[in-house]
């Protein structure tokens, strides 16, 4: 890292979540399980007070100019990688949300119960946008209150620090990734397994796989995707992924990947 860059973590929490997949919306909309990048982007949007979406065609001030942020994210208090959820139908009444008679739309709608994230970031403080959220994680202070996924489930941070030791992961050992991460090959055939039969694991192994947002094509405005991956699971040193870029050791025991 260079001598403006400042490696931080907060970890984001909301009684219940929304991510909507834009790509259901067949008599329910479905959430994602994990805090994509866009999302995140969003919230860090709100909390700097950049401009959001103000018209259609036309993505919005935060995405512009955070984009090129680095990002990692780590789910916390989860069952494996996953989020208990809900189904909740209402009435949307307002008499804009149907052509039906009396202008009455019933919305169903998945939500996360309780999701919460540790979110890393890799700020330059040399750029005014980035120092100015380097500043307001740190203080837990933000110009407009975030929310997760939806205004409703507003967010709220805690146990945001900063980064002293950090270094790129070099492969070398055998190792484990805190974060969720990128995955472009099968990573099963890597972990690491005990040759001892009377070895007793910790916990059992377990991978959760979600195909995620990380950006927007900005020509079609829709989302990009790449597929991850989240588990407890030992690597061996030969699934070298200093190609995919990003990885950096935060302390003795923990690895992420920022995107």
């Amino acid at each position: 890292m260079n001598k403006n860059e400042r490696l931080i973590s907060f970890d984001l929490k909301a009684e219940m979540g929304f991510l909507k997949k834009p790509d259901i919306n067949d008599g329910i909309y479905i959430t994602y399980n994990m805090l994509h990048k866009p999302a995140l982007l969003g919230i860090l949007g709100a909390i700097a007070g950049l401009k959001g979406y103000e018209q259609n065609g036309q993505l919005p001030d935060y995405y512009t100019r955070l984009k090129n942020l680095k990002l990692g994210i780590q789910p916390l208090n989860s069952e494996k990688g996953s989020y208990m959820k809900d189904i909740v139908s209402y009435n949307n009444g307002t008499g804009f949300a149907s052509n039906e008679a009396g202008g009455n739309l019933i919305i169903t709608e998945q939500l996360l119960i309780k999701p919460s994230y540790r979110c890393f970031m890799l700020l330059d403080i040399g750029n005014p946008d980035e120092f100015l959220i380097y500043e307001r994680i740190l203080s837990y202070q933000a110009e407009f209150l975030p929310y997760l996924g939806k205004n409703d489930f507003s967010a709220w941070w805690t146990d945001a620090k900063e980064y002293d030791s950090v270094k790129e992961f070099d492969f070398k050992q055998n190792y484990t990734i805190s974060s969720v991460f990128a995955k472009t090959d099968s990573v099963s055939q890597f972990i690491v397994k005990s040759m001892s039969m009377y070895a007793v694991e910790k916990e059992p192994i377990f991978i959760y796989f979600e195909k995620l947002p990380i950006g927007f094509d900005e020509d079609l405005y829709q989302y990009v995707y790449e597929d991850f991956v989240y588990t407890n699971a030992l690597f061996s040193k030969d699934m070298d992924m200093s190609e995919n870029g990003c990885f950096y050791q935060i302390d003795e025991s923990n690895i992420i990947q920022l995107f």
